[in-house]
């Protein structure tokens, strides 16, 4: 049995879930780092064992259910605890709502949301048995205010939100917390191309004027899976900069 906590990551190659993952591990958590390609995940993996951590990969497509629930049960298994679920994984399919097809609907609430359930089912389980549990699901605040040309997007992000509530109600008494974290516009791949004119708008309207970063979702993150937040839970925390505090 692993003595350290353990937490499954998805989408842990880049971006928002290499930067939680990177942090989980300087906490001292065992890091099980998920995504479809094996090769950016043993980077990841590289990267958390230099500074002194522990990881392991295991490559995954979260659109999978099949595949992604019988991971998380091989994870449990293995180190007879499964004590931190972060749900990150998630993709676009943007356009107008009139174009959307259907395919592109299905495949982002599939990935988005549907991941997310099939993971935290699976997940449940060790959790209620050890009486501990930490389940974090990374929204968006596009699912709190909405955003035009993403009708698919921002569903499966407010899905995320009442997902969240329905798993703290259910779970709450067996010692599991789920809460969601809202990122806003955070300086990732997705948005390293967009024009500055798009920049300085979005940050005109943020109270914190600065664009976040992932290491800003990684710290809330660490925080609502610590042993310390244990009363904190069912709760949809934006990390926005005040952008959607209205």
């Amino acid at each position: 049995m692993t003595e350290k906590r353990v937490a499954f990551v998805t989408g842990a190659s880049r971006g928002i879930g290499k930067a939680i993952a990177l942090r989980l591990a300087k906490d001292g958590r065992h890091v099980v780092l998920v995504s479809r390609s094996e090769g950016p995940l043993s980077e990841v993996k590289s990267e958390i064992e230099a500074a002194g951590g522990s990881a392991e990969v295991l490559a995954v497509d979260v659109g999978d259910a099949k595949a992604l629930a019988a991971a998380v049960e091989a994870v449990a298994t293995k180190h007879a605890r499964l004590d931190i679920l972060v749900n990150n994984a998630g993709i676009t399919k943007d356009g107008l709502m009139l174009r959307m097809s259907d395919e592109d609907w299905d495949t982002v609430l599939d990935t988005n949301l549907k991941s997310s359930f099939v993971a935290s089912r699976a997940a449940a389980r060790a959790m209620m048995k050890n009486r501990f549990g930490r389940i974090v699901n990374i929204g968006s605040t596009s699912g709190v205010v909405g955003n035009a040309g993403q009708a698919n997007y921002a569903a499966a992000k407010a899905g995320l939100m009442g997902l969240t509530k329905t798993i703290a109600r259910e779970l709450g008494s067996k010692g599991v917390t789920a809460n969601c974290i809202a990122p806003g516009f955070i300086q990732t791949d997705m948005t390293a191309n967009l024009p500055d004119q798009v920049k300085e708008g979005v940050t005109a309207m943020m109270a914190i004027k600065r664009l976040g970063t992932p290491e800003d979702i990684a710290a809330a993150v660490a925080y609502v899976t610590s042993d310390e937040a244990g009363f904190l839970t069912g709760q949809t925390i934006a990390v926005d900069g005040g952008m959607t505090m209205c």
